[in-house]
């Protein structure tokens, strides 16, 4: 399927690996110019060339991490009339809930859920006036099902959730969308660091929740790439204000 996007630019946050390189990968395959970021200079510079090579779009990369408001800044700079941005960044570590601090929940809600209203409140208003925007936010699954030692995660995403919904009712009208996409068990860093330390090993533990799931496997970065390329595409004007889970039929609700 042509996206209708080609020729678009697009700022993929935290994009070196896992599910935020996915992201970039099917943009840029879809014919987007893509600005990604990372932590990590070498890998991210390493998946800037990957992507390029592949695709043949332009490929900006921008290091650094995104509470620095400079980095923030450069993204901007790098891209200062996006079509399309991806919100993402890495995950507070797994506390048990009477160990959580008070330090540990402000950064969390500064990391995944300050840093991506700020940038949304950047970029949405030049969408509206240029008649086109695609905002998506990689949240988790856990803002369903919230899971045991990401309570801090859990709860700055549902915040991230809550606070943007009204925005996405607002900007519709001016063919922005504004959506977050769930995901669940991903074959990604993040979730063998989540069973780091498990008694019987890391690889029987993450059989072990595959099999949780009714499709019996974790899913590929890939098809969650797609998912996130489908949803800033032309074709997807009409999803307004949705939170897509995409976790092989985990979450038992029938709504």
């Amino acid at each position: 399927m042509d996206l209708g996007i080609a020729g678009r630019s697009a700022i993929v946050c935290a994009s070196s690996k896992g599910l935020g390189r996915a992201c970039a990968r099917e943009l840029a395959r879809a014919g987007c110019n893509v600005v990604v970021n990372g932590r990590d200079a070498i890998r991210l510079e390493a998946t800037a060339a990957e992507i390029r090579a592949e695709t043949g779009v332009g490929v900006m990369a921008i290091a650094g991490d995104l509470g620095d408001p400079r980095v923030r800044e450069a993204l901007l700079e790098a891209c200062p009339a996006p079509d399309i941005l991806v919100n993402n960044n890495g995950g507070p570590p797994r506390a048990e809930f009477e160990n959580i601090t008070r330090e540990q929940i402000l950064n969390g809600i500064a990391a995944n859920m300050l840093v991506p209203i700020e940038l949304i409140q950047r970029v949405a208003p030049g969408m509206a006036e240029r008649r086109f925007g695609r905002i998506i936010n990689i949240t988790s699954a856990s803002v369903r099902t919230p899971i045991a030692g990401l309570d801090v995660s859990s709860g700055a995403r549902a915040g991230l959730t809550a606070f943007v919904a009204s925005a996405a009712r607002r900007y519709a009208r001016d063919n922005v969308t504004i959506n977050s996409i769930q995901p669940g068990m991903f074959a990604t860093d993040r979730v063998r660091e989540t069973v780091a330390g498990h008694p019987e090993g890391v690889e029987a533990a993450l059989a072990a929740r595959a099999a949780t799931a009714p499709a019996r496997r974790l899913g590929s970065p890939e098809e969650f790439g797609a998912l996130c390329a489908f949803l800033a595409s032309a074709h997807a004007g009409y999803i307004v204000g949705q939170n897509v889970l995409i976790d092989g039929g985990a979450f038992p609700g029938a709504f």
